[in-house]
């Protein structure tokens, strides 16, 4: 199950806590989507425990987007790293 808590202070923070499948991700592109600049948007992976290669997929685009990806676990960074590839 996903939890999405946003928070703001000059840039959007989207903390992200449990798994990242791929009927999670309408929700949180339409929650990006809503936000007025994505370059000022960060999404936060410290509680991330799982994904599916779908949310990985959807990570990588994020980044190439421009939203910044902050405290990723390594094997998630490892593995946007080689879908990006």
């Amino acid at each position: 199950m996903l939890r999405i808590q946003r928070a703001e202070n000059g840039v959007v923070v989207f903390s992200l806590s449990g798994r990242i499948e791929a009927e999670d991700l309408d929700a949180l592109k339409k929650l990006i989507e809503l936000e007025p600049v994505e370059r000022f948007l960060t999404l936060d992976l410290k509680e991330v425990k799982l994904v599916s290669r779908e949310a990985v997929g959807f990570l990588a685009g994020c980044e190439a987007k421009g939203i910044k990806l902050i405290n990723c676990p390594p094997y998630i960074r490892e593995w946007i790293d080689r879908e990006g590839t």
